[in-house]
């Protein structure tokens, strides 16, 4: 059943409503409950997609003639006032018990009728063709096109005409309601169907009946009193005429506007505008009639950012930018003063790379509701439940993902193959120093040193000794300066990795879900705002 709106669309495509307003109205109906579908109940669905149907089926059929139906309490009038119209006695008149067990159809122009009443459910034994061989009377012709019912009594105590009145109610283009001077703010009509037809003003009128046992001086107030009742039930458009069906009092008035409302032709319209948007109506009260709104790209971008520092990430990006700087400053130290250093703490935990430690739960936890809580915020009472599931529905499955794609990222420890090449360099120095010091010392001891090798005017020995103690020394401070952009730029291509784990996450199992459900509502509200136009 539910899914009987999504296919009514397509079959009104196929009329001449392709375009049309109400055709706008039914596209914008389907469009909400393709939005609603799973946040809504089914059973709210479900009456959406009758009423949907109704109204598909109500367009295709006869668009000459109008159904006009009466209906009313027992001892109201009703089929008094039923017979008055159309002239003959058709409806049986009681006073004290319902008299009327089925509806009853007059027809003005029978042809493309017979469609329509069985549509309807009028059975051929209860049809009248007033164009037939009983009747030819010409005045009958300003109601040409006019399909009059006459439905069971609405306070009936038999369940059938109940279900009667309600299911004809239902599909009158027009509606009649007969109401008693004694009985017309009875609960029985104003509640069970006044007020819930709120919408349908434009398709109903109230004709106060036995206005003449009313003293004449009362009349005007006691239809003051019930335009005041049908205010209340939100109905304060709504046509109201004193008449006496067995005096024939304000019986003209009450031909005269059914009559203008058939040559209207509108009528039929409105009747499906109005169930239309009843249905758009339910669909709201059900999911919300908060206006649609989205939450901005920075409230995600912060909340990445906290479940960032919920995984620490910029402990562990300081501490690799610390870390491998120790390092790398300890691969381009002239040797000398690295072992001088050793006693250092930073340069004896140079080893101690930095680990991401396992997620902070609580915080994201703490974090993703904060955001559900606003999201919910942005939608109708109905749909709220639905962002916040949205939200929060995989928040151990985020936690639990973070752990294990955080691990796995490489956060660039290793230091670079040249720095070990330069590592080798100084200790080629440092070599060349000592041996130079060393060979210098020997040839003094022995009393040779006239005997060394001359470089440009002084002893290779001191020559190698003091170039090893230069350049180690200069290629110390020029690494020095290298290593220390290296050990930031490795922390910032970290930071950026670890960074795009935590928004990988949180996007596919926070906001994609999220957004889904926020462009879900404003769908909604869009084919809402279509149906109700």
């Amino acid at each position: 059943m539910t899914d009987a709106l999504e296919t009514a669309a397509p079959d009104l495509g196929d009329l001449a409503t392709r375009g049309t307003p109400v055709g706008d109205r039914l596209s914008g109906l389907g469009d909400a409950v393709t939005a609603a579908r799973g946040r809504v109940p089914d059973a709210i669905l479900d009456e959406v997609a009758a009423a949907a149907d109704r109204a598909t089926g109500r367009l295709k059929l006869s668009a000459r003639h109008t159904v006009v139906a009466i209906a009313g309490a027992t001892g109201s009038g009703k089929s008094s006032t039923y017979n008055a119209l159309t002239g003959l006695e058709l409806s049986s008149v009681g006073i004290r018990r319902p008299t009327t067990s089925w509806a009853t159809a007059v027809v003005w122009g029978s042809q493309g009728a017979e469609e329509l009443l069985d549509w309807i459910g009028i059975p051929p034994r209860h049809q009248t063709m007033r164009d037939s061989m009983l009747d030819s009377r010409r005045e009958d012709s300003s109601f040409d096109g006019v399909v009059l019912l006459d439905l069971p009594d609405h306070d009936s105590t038999e369940v059938a005409h109940h279900l009667e009145v309600d299911r004809l109610v239902a599909v009158a283009d027009l509606m009649v309601w007969i109401l008693d001077p004694q009985k017309y703010a009875d609960a029985a009509v104003h509640d069970r169907y006044f007020k819930p037809l709120a919408t349908h003003q434009g398709v109903m009128l109230v004709a106060l009946n036995h206005i003449d046992t009313v003293p004449a001086e009362r009349r005007q107030a006691m239809v003051d009193d019930v335009r005041r009742l049908l205010a209340e039930d939100g109905l304060p458009d709504v046509p109201v005429l004193a008449i006496s069906a067995k005096e024939g009092i304000g019986m003209a008035e009450l031909r005269a506007e059914i009559q203008r409302r058939v040559k209207d032709k509108h009528s039929t319209t409105a009747r499906v505008e109005a169930d239309i948007a009843a249905a758009a109506g339910r669909l709201e009260g059900a999911a919300g009639s908060t206006p649609a709104r989205e939450l901005p790209a920075q409230r995600y971008d912060d909340l990445e950012g906290r479940v960032a520092d919920a995984a620490g990430i910029s402990a562990v990006v300081d501490g690799i930018e610390r870390t491998l700087g120790s390092r790398a400053r300890s691969a381009v130290a002239w040797p000398p003063l690295l072992l001088a250093g050793r006693a250092d703490p930073e340069v004896a935990a140079l080893d101690a790379a930095p680990q991401v430690a396992p997620v902070d739960r609580a915080t994201v936890d703490t974090s993703v509701r904060a955001l559900a809580d606003e999201a919910s915020e942005g939608v109708g009472a109905g749909w709220a439940p639905t962002v916040r599931a949205a939200a929060t529905g995989r928040l151990a499955e985020v936690a639990d993902k973070l752990d294990r794609e955080l691990g796995k990222v490489d956060l660039g420890g290793r230091l670079p193959f040249w720095l070990n090449l330069v590592r080798l360099l100084h200790w080629l120095l440092l070599i060349a120093l000592v041996g130079g010091l060393g060979w210098w010392g020997y040839a003094a001891v022995r009393g040779t040193t006239d005997d060394l090798t001359q470089v440009a005017g002084f002893p290779l020995p001191a020559v190698l000794a003091v170039a090893g103690l230069v350049l180690g020394l200069v290629l110390a401070v020029v690494g020095r300066s290298l290593v220390g952009g290296l050990a930031r730029t490795r922390a910032e291509e970290a930071d950026e990795r670890l960074r795009a784990v935590v928004h990988q996450v949180v996007e596919a199992e926070v906001t994609q879900p999220v957004s889904k459900e926020l462009a879900a509502y404003a769908a909604f509200r869009r084919g809402i705002a279509t149906a109700r136009a």
